[in-house]
Protein backbone atom coordinates (compact mmCIF):
# COMPACT_ATOMS: atom_id res chain seq x y z
CA UNK A 1 0.00 0.00 0.00
CA UNK A 2 1.53 3.49 -1.32
CA UNK A 3 2.48 5.50 1.79
CA UNK A 4 0.96 9.09 2.13
CA UNK A 5 2.83 12.24 4.23
CA UNK A 6 0.47 13.77 6.47
CA UNK A 7 -0.42 16.57 5.25
CA UNK A 8 0.31 19.25 8.14
CA UNK A 9 -2.70 22.49 8.18
CA UNK A 10 -0.97 25.65 6.31
CA UNK A 11 0.37 27.33 9.74
CA UNK A 12 1.72 30.39 7.79
CA UNK A 13 -1.34 30.75 6.16
CA UNK A 14 -2.88 31.23 9.37
CA UNK A 15 -0.13 32.99 10.88
CA UNK A 16 -0.64 35.78 7.85
CA UNK A 17 -4.35 35.98 8.27
CA UNK A 18 -3.86 36.52 12.05
CA UNK A 19 -1.32 38.92 11.35
CA UNK A 20 -3.54 41.13 8.96
CA UNK A 21 -6.76 40.99 11.42
CA UNK A 22 -4.43 42.05 14.27
CA UNK A 23 -2.45 44.86 11.56
CA UNK A 24 -6.59 45.96 11.15
CA UNK A 25 -7.26 46.48 14.31
CA UNK A 26 -3.58 48.49 15.14
CA UNK A 27 -4.30 50.52 12.09
CA UNK A 28 -8.16 51.47 13.31
CA UNK A 29 -6.34 52.28 16.87
CA UNK A 30 -3.97 54.73 15.07
CA UNK A 31 -6.99 55.64 12.54
CA UNK A 32 -9.25 57.24 15.75
CA UNK A 33 -5.72 58.32 17.58
CA UNK A 34 -5.36 60.17 14.28
CA UNK A 35 -8.51 61.86 13.72
CA UNK A 36 -9.01 65.77 13.96
CA UNK A 37 -8.42 67.83 17.13
CA UNK A 38 -11.11 69.71 18.68
CA UNK A 39 -10.83 73.23 18.37
CA UNK A 40 -9.20 75.67 21.00
CA UNK A 41 -9.86 79.09 22.25
CA UNK A 42 -6.34 81.13 21.96
CA UNK A 43 -6.46 85.13 23.82
CA UNK A 44 -4.83 87.33 22.39
CA UNK A 45 -4.54 90.50 24.28
CA UNK A 46 -5.15 93.53 22.16
CA UNK A 47 -7.23 91.78 19.74
CA UNK A 48 -9.90 89.56 21.06
CA UNK A 49 -10.36 85.48 21.36
CA UNK A 50 -9.26 82.58 18.43
CA UNK A 51 -10.83 79.39 17.67
CA UNK A 52 -7.47 77.53 16.14
CA UNK A 53 -9.13 74.00 14.77
CA UNK A 54 -7.13 70.77 14.22
CA UNK A 55 -6.14 69.32 10.88
CA UNK A 56 -9.28 67.96 9.30
CA UNK A 57 -9.13 64.57 7.09
CA UNK A 58 -7.52 66.11 4.06
CA UNK A 59 -4.65 67.21 6.51
CA UNK A 60 -5.52 71.61 5.27
CA UNK A 61 -6.13 74.15 8.25
CA UNK A 62 -9.60 75.34 8.74
CA UNK A 63 -9.92 78.96 8.23
CA UNK A 64 -9.10 80.27 11.46
CA UNK A 65 -12.34 82.12 13.09
CA UNK A 66 -12.13 85.81 15.22
CA UNK A 67 -14.74 86.29 17.80
CA UNK A 68 -16.22 90.34 17.55
CA UNK A 69 -14.53 92.35 20.39
CA UNK A 70 -17.42 93.91 22.78
CA UNK A 71 -18.75 97.33 21.55
CA UNK A 72 -16.62 100.10 23.55
CA UNK A 73 -18.69 101.52 26.71
CA UNK A 74 -19.94 104.98 24.78
CA UNK A 75 -18.13 108.18 25.82
CA UNK A 76 -21.47 110.44 26.61
CA UNK A 77 -24.10 112.15 24.96
CA UNK A 78 -24.75 115.90 23.71
CA UNK A 79 -28.01 116.85 23.31
CA UNK A 80 -29.47 119.91 21.74
CA UNK A 81 -32.51 121.92 23.20
CA UNK A 82 -33.83 124.33 20.99
CA UNK A 83 -33.54 127.79 22.13
CA UNK A 84 -32.17 126.70 25.58
CA UNK A 85 -28.78 125.43 25.30
CA UNK A 86 -26.88 121.93 25.20
CA UNK A 87 -27.05 119.31 28.15
CA UNK A 88 -24.35 116.68 28.04
CA UNK A 89 -24.65 113.26 29.70
CA UNK A 90 -21.72 111.30 30.90
CA UNK A 91 -21.45 107.78 29.64
CA UNK A 92 -21.21 104.90 31.32
CA UNK A 93 -17.72 104.85 32.32
CA UNK A 94 -17.61 108.56 33.79
CA UNK A 95 -20.02 108.23 36.12
CA UNK A 96 -18.24 110.42 38.42
CA UNK A 97 -18.95 113.36 36.61
CA UNK A 98 -22.11 115.24 36.85
CA UNK A 99 -24.17 116.02 33.89
CA UNK A 100 -23.89 119.49 32.31
CA UNK A 101 -26.05 122.20 31.05
CA UNK A 102 -24.61 125.01 28.80
CA UNK A 103 -27.33 127.76 27.83
CA UNK A 104 -27.62 128.91 24.83
CA UNK A 105 -24.79 131.68 24.00
CA UNK A 106 -23.46 131.21 27.70
CA UNK A 107 -20.89 129.55 29.65
CA UNK A 108 -21.84 126.31 31.37
CA UNK A 109 -23.60 126.48 34.63
CA UNK A 110 -21.62 126.71 37.94
CA UNK A 111 -19.70 129.18 35.79
CA UNK A 112 -19.99 133.35 36.09
CA UNK A 113 -22.46 134.30 33.12
CA UNK A 114 -21.86 137.93 31.73
CA UNK A 115 -24.62 140.03 31.46
CA UNK A 116 -25.74 141.73 28.33
CA UNK A 117 -24.16 144.75 29.34
CA UNK A 118 -20.92 143.66 30.30
CA UNK A 119 -20.69 141.58 26.65
CA UNK A 120 -20.81 145.45 25.57
CA UNK A 121 -18.53 146.39 27.62
CA UNK A 122 -16.31 144.04 26.22
CA UNK A 123 -17.25 144.46 22.51
CA UNK A 124 -16.68 148.10 22.94
CA UNK A 125 -13.20 147.92 24.61
CA UNK A 126 -11.94 145.61 21.56
CA UNK A 127 -12.45 148.73 19.48
CA UNK A 128 -9.96 151.19 21.42
CA UNK A 129 -7.93 152.69 19.31
CA UNK A 130 -10.18 152.57 16.36
CA UNK A 131 -10.94 156.06 14.35
CA UNK A 132 -13.98 158.17 14.47
CA UNK A 133 -16.12 158.60 11.56
CA UNK A 134 -19.56 159.90 11.60
CA UNK A 135 -22.61 157.97 10.75
CA UNK A 136 -20.16 154.55 11.28
CA UNK A 137 -21.29 151.72 13.23
CA UNK A 138 -18.26 149.75 12.56
CA UNK A 139 -16.50 147.28 12.42
CA UNK A 140 -13.49 149.22 11.68
CA UNK A 141 -14.98 152.91 12.26
CA UNK A 142 -17.35 154.86 14.63
CA UNK A 143 -19.32 157.49 15.95
CA UNK A 144 -20.63 157.87 19.26
CA UNK A 145 -23.90 156.46 19.79
CA UNK A 146 -22.79 154.31 16.34
CA UNK A 147 -19.88 152.24 18.99
CA UNK A 148 -22.63 151.96 21.45
CA UNK A 149 -24.92 150.39 18.98
CA UNK A 150 -22.66 147.98 17.54
CA UNK A 151 -21.58 146.92 20.64
CA UNK A 152 -24.72 145.86 21.91
CA UNK A 153 -25.00 143.77 18.90
CA UNK A 154 -22.22 142.13 19.76
CA UNK A 155 -23.67 141.23 22.91
CA UNK A 156 -27.18 139.77 21.23
CA UNK A 157 -29.27 142.67 21.66
CA UNK A 158 -30.57 145.41 19.35
CA UNK A 159 -30.84 149.50 20.77
CA UNK A 160 -31.97 152.36 19.00
CA UNK A 161 -28.99 153.71 16.56
CA UNK A 162 -28.46 157.46 17.75
CA UNK A 163 -28.19 158.94 21.17
CA UNK A 164 -30.98 160.91 21.26
CA UNK A 165 -32.99 157.60 20.83
CA UNK A 166 -30.81 155.85 23.36
CA UNK A 167 -31.82 158.18 25.85
CA UNK A 168 -35.85 157.40 25.14
CA UNK A 169 -35.07 153.62 25.11
CA UNK A 170 -34.12 151.02 28.14
CA UNK A 171 -34.38 152.02 32.00
CA UNK A 172 -33.73 154.99 33.62
CA UNK A 173 -30.50 154.33 35.82
CA UNK A 174 -29.40 156.54 38.54
CA UNK A 175 -25.56 157.60 38.70
CA UNK A 176 -24.99 156.09 41.88
CA UNK A 177 -26.49 152.53 40.70
CA UNK A 178 -24.38 152.49 37.20
CA UNK A 179 -23.26 149.00 36.49
CA UNK A 180 -20.85 148.26 33.72
CA UNK A 181 -23.07 148.11 30.21
CA UNK A 182 -24.97 151.11 30.97
CA UNK A 183 -25.89 153.59 28.57
CA UNK A 184 -24.52 157.14 29.46
CA UNK A 185 -25.54 160.10 27.31
CA UNK A 186 -23.97 163.51 27.96
CA UNK A 187 -24.33 167.13 26.65
CA UNK A 188 -28.35 167.23 26.20
CA UNK A 189 -28.72 163.97 24.45
CA UNK A 190 -25.67 164.73 21.83
CA UNK A 191 -23.31 162.20 22.80
CA UNK A 192 -23.18 158.96 24.38
CA UNK A 193 -20.92 156.26 25.56
CA UNK A 194 -20.90 153.29 27.59
CA UNK A 195 -20.06 152.47 31.41
CA UNK A 196 -17.18 150.58 32.31
CA UNK A 197 -16.93 150.93 36.33
CA UNK A 198 -15.19 152.89 38.73
CA UNK A 199 -16.40 156.57 37.17
CA UNK A 200 -14.65 155.75 33.92
CA UNK A 201 -16.62 154.84 30.58
CA UNK A 202 -15.50 154.32 26.95
CA UNK A 203 -16.80 156.19 24.14
CA UNK A 204 -15.90 157.70 20.15
CA UNK A 205 -16.04 161.33 20.59
CA UNK A 206 -15.09 163.44 17.68
CA UNK A 207 -12.56 163.48 14.55
CA UNK A 208 -9.65 163.18 15.13
CA UNK A 209 -9.80 161.18 18.48
CA UNK A 210 -9.90 157.66 18.64
CA UNK A 211 -12.10 155.65 20.40
CA UNK A 212 -10.95 155.44 24.06
CA UNK A 213 -11.56 155.17 27.81
CA UNK A 214 -12.48 158.85 30.01
CA UNK A 215 -13.83 159.45 33.33
CA UNK A 216 -17.75 160.44 33.79
CA UNK A 217 -16.95 163.42 35.96
CA UNK A 218 -15.00 165.42 33.03
CA UNK A 219 -18.47 165.16 30.57
CA UNK A 220 -22.05 166.48 31.42
CA UNK A 221 -24.01 163.74 32.16
CA UNK A 222 -27.88 164.29 31.43
CA UNK A 223 -28.87 160.22 31.64
CA UNK A 224 -27.76 156.98 31.69
CA UNK A 225 -30.14 153.90 30.38
CA UNK A 226 -29.71 150.47 31.25
CA UNK A 227 -30.81 147.31 28.28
Amino acid sequence: MAKHRLEQPNRGGKVAKKAVIAGSITLGSLAAAAGPALAAPVEVPGLGTFEVPGLGPSHKTEPVKKKAKPAKKPQGATVEIPNLGTFTVPGINQNQIPPQFKPRGGAPLGQPQLTTGEKAVKAAESKIGSPYSYGAAGPNAFDCSGLVYWSYKQAGKTIPRDSYGQLGGGRAVAYKDAKPGDVLIFNGGGHAGIYIGNGMFVHSSTYGQPVKKAAVKEWSLVGIRRY
